[in-house]
């Protein structure tokens, strides 16, 4: 057995603390170490002959902490027994401990840590109590080996077989799962009877946590067998069952099943109650386990749920139509009056007995830009009829099963839109809103608007036929309401098959009075505010019109206001004392974050080369600039402005126009054949957007003149107009949005096509026509007569 003689000793001995636990007397123990100062400290003690002393680093030790302050005081002295270097940079010793020491000091040099130190001897005040007390810690290692497994076995018979207590103590304690903090405790405790009460507690703990582990295991594992024996007993039972061919909650589902079918017998059509019997009867005969059985009955839970027979009674009446109209929107003469004489048809034939009218007349289609009331007009008509409303939104929808229904055969399958509509409302006249017709898509799953031609004919949607269904389903009492944005993208087929109702832009004379009758009450009451805790003054909400939103509708209008109302609910709970808030002109950017100028106002000053048209986009109407220069050339024609294919063609034609002007005389210049002298670009602002159709003729055709001929172009005036190549003016559409564009942009002068100026004057509201002088033409030379000054 090895020993060290203190008194020989230097009073510097090598110190490393890089171990996570402590390493007891008489223990071998490999260590790895990585550390450059504990390497150069191990080398030190090799180089020199030296014992050296290996103590834990303190956990969570701060790294700015002195170095005696990061290990413990107490350590095991021993001699290194063998050092191996390895390839990853780290050395391994062998260490044998031999003695117990206290470390007095700690000296850390650049390269290695030393100190002074002395033996830690042990106290034995009772050898009685000690020799009871081992005992007694022997019996209970044995107790604890029968609740862990984990314990070391072997341990028993080594503690047998020695008879140094403070040995068999150092041998217990390396063995427990405590703390480092509590293996410190009795390892520096010199007390021998204290130390083996503490181990003896530790051991106890060890005791009580193992039979708790123990008792939770047993406590899970009859769980699991119980469970298992659960399902094998089920499984069993199903097999006895299906051997006897008993099975009774399948029986009392296809009981049910088939009770609701006899229910709904005699309001459906023979052909489709002979389908579900038939398909009922499959699954009754199926495994019940199988995946065909599992798709049949998923098959007949959808279409028991059908609302066959089920129907809203009430009558319909265009008084309470118009009611509701009126009730829900403002201004809207035209599309009321033409919903009104729809209703009225289907009031007419209710009172002389026509039982087959619902669904038979005309499918209407509100056609607007986005945000005037089209998907609200037809909750207002399903609100008038007592009738439920769904909406089937259309945008982007490509494949034709998504309104047909999926065949069964294919995974997931589910019936179509239409069907499941009826499902949702529960019953089989409902009003069905088909949101975005304009937006159907066409790709290789097939086109939905060849399913659209025979949901909306009255001929036809009497036996429309759902794949998934696999029978012919009567929609024709359904009231079918389309709306759409553009109705230039509906296939002329699908067009033919619908009335539109056109809902064009509003004024902001009418914006003013719906935010007022409607958007300011219905969004204070979404806020949870009262009329007499916000007021807006009209100004102010004449900015918000005119400043703040750019639209054709109200949908942006609503969002600012309900912007000022959430702004204004959080300054009433903030401040107590306020009782109104007050939004006017002065405040109204303290709730409303930028303004968004709609439409550009035009400069009003006479220029060459300049000219304002009218333009119509699917969100109302705009004012285009266009622009005009010549530079030196052969008579080159340039176009930018990403233009479409259509404006192309009338910047051609407007050049061939302007051209013959030219050589008959009507339009003047100090250069021969002043056309073939210059290049000229044309171009239209806002590159980057798209634009494209057929009305920019004129507009082209006087800034082509205006340049060639050096004459400046009215500033205060826009036009609109198609022009043909012998110089006619031909009509357009959307006079009404383009009008009211040219309101908003500060124009006093406006030339329109004459057609147009005979057809539509009436559309335009009489406040617009009020601040606008309005001019029809016909031929090109009345344009430049207008537009052209001298």
């Amino acid at each position: 057995m090895q020993t060290i003689n203190f008194k020989k000793l230097p009073s510097q001995i090598p110190i490393i603390s890089e171990m996570e636990s402590f390493i007891y007397p008489f223990m071998i123990s490999p260590i790895f170490l990585s550390n450059d100062e504990t390497i150069q400290t191990v080398e030190f003690a090799l180089e020199n002959n030296l014992p050296m002393v290996i103590t834990p680093m303190k956990v969570n030790s701060d790294e700015n902490s002195l170095e005696s302050e990061k290990m413990y005081d107490v350590g095991v002295i021993g001699s290194i027994m063998r050092k191996v270097a390895l390839p990853d940079g780290r050395i391994k010793i062998l260490f044998q401990g031999v003695k117990k020491v206290k470390i007095q000091d700690v000296n850390r040099s650049t390269t290695i840590t030393v100190g002074t130190i002395e033996p830690l001897e042990s106290i034995e005040k009772s050898v009685a109590r000690t020799s009871a007390l081992l005992q007694i810690i022997k019996d209970k290692v044995q107790e604890l080996l029968k609740y862990n497994s984990k314990f070391p076995s072997e341990l028993l018979k080594t503690i047998g077989d020695t008879s140094e207590i403070e040995r068999v103590s150092d041998l217990i304690t390396s063995s427990l799962h405590i703390s480092l903090d509590d293996s410190y405790k009795i390892f520096r405790e010199v007390d021998i009877e204290n130390r083996l009460f503490l181990i003896l507690t530790h051991i106890d703990d060890e005791i009580e946590t193992a039979k708790i582990q123990k008792d939770l295991n047993i406590k899970v594992q009859n769980k699991i067998a119980k469970h298992n024996k659960e399902h094998f007993l089920k499984q069993q039972m199903k097999e006895i069952e299906k051997e006897l061919g008993v099975d009774n909650q399948r029986d009392e589902e296809l009981s049910d099943y088939r009770k609701k079918l006899e229910s709904k017998k005699g309001s459906m059509s023979e052909s489709s109650y002979k389908e579900i019997e038939k398909q009922l009867n499959r699954l009754s005969r199926m495994h019940p386990d199988s995946s065909d059985a599992n798709t049949l009955q998923t098959y007949i839970e959808w279409v028991l749920e059908i609302p066959f027979g089920k129907e809203s009674k009430k009558r319909v009446e265009i008084k309470d139509v118009l009611n509701q109209l009126d009730k829900d929107h403002y201004s809207l003469t035209k599309p009321k009056d033409r919903i009104l004489e729809y209703f009225a048809v289907k009031e007419l034939m209710e009172l002389r007995g026509k039982k087959d009218s619902d669904g038979k007349g005309a499918i209407l289609c509100f056609v607007g830009p986005p945000g005037v009331g089209k998907t609200s007009l037809a909750n207002s008509i399903a609100t008038a009829m007592k009738r439920k409303l769904v909406r089937i939104a259309l945008g982007g929808l490509e494949d034709v099963n998504e309104l047909r229904g999926h065949r069964r055969t294919y995974v997931g399958a589910m019936p179509g839109r239409i069907t499941q509509g009826l499902i949702e409302a529960k019953e089989m006249n409902p009003v069905m809103v088909l949101d975005e017709i304009d937006k159907v898509g066409r790709s290789q799953r097939g086109d939905p608007t060849s399913v659209m031609l025979e949901i909306l004919d009255p001929e036809q949607n009497s036996k429309f036929r759902d794949y998934y269904l696999n029978f012919d389903l009567d929609i024709s009492k359904v009231t079918f309401i389309a709306t759409a944005n553009d109705l230039g993208a509906i296939p002329s087929p699908l067009r033919d098959r619908m009335e539109f109702i056109f809902l064009n832009s509003y004024t902001p004379q009418e914006k003013y009075q719906i935010a007022k009758k409607y958007l300011i009450p219905q969004e204070l009451k979404k806020h949870g505010l009262k009329a007499s805790e916000i007021g807006i003054s009209k100004k102010a909400l004449e900015d918000i019109i005119g400043s703040y939103t750019r639209e054709a509708g109200v949908r942006n209008l609503r969002r600012r206001l309900a912007d000022i109302s959430r702004k204004s609910a959080r300054k009433l709970l903030e401040n107590s004392s306020l009782s109104k808030i007050n939004v006017s002109v002065k405040n109204l950017k303290e709730f409303l974050d930028k303004t968004v100028f709609e439409i550009e106002k035009v400069e009003n000053i006479a220029k060459i080369g300049i000219v304002f048209g009218l333009a119509w986009t699917a969100v109302g109407g705009d004012v285009l600039k266009i622009e005009v220069i010549k530079t030196k050339g052969k008579g080159n024609l340039k176009l930018t402005g990403k233009l479409g294919d259509v404006m192309k063609e009338s910047a051609q034609i407007s050049m061939s126009v302007v051209k013959t002007l030219f050589d008959t005389g009507y339009l003047k210049s100090d250069i021969e054949e002043v056309y073939k002298e210059f290049d000229l670009h044309v171009h239209v602002p806002d590159g980057a957007t798209p634009k494209d159709g057929p009305s920019a003729g004129v507009t082209m055709t006087t800034a082509i003149a205006s340049v060639l001929s050096g004459r400046k172009v009215r500033g205060d005036s826009a036009m609109t107009g198609e022009i043909s190549l012998h110089g006619d003016v031909m009509p357009i559409g959307g006079l009404k949005e383009k009008i009211i564009a040219a309101h908003k942009a500060g124009v006093s002068y406006v030339l329109v096509p004459k057609k147009n100026f005979e057809r539509d004057l009436e559309d335009i509201p009489d406040e617009v026509k009020a601040d606008l002088e309005i001019k029809s033409i016909s031929r090109v030379e009345e344009v430049l007569e207008h537009m052209l000054l001298d």
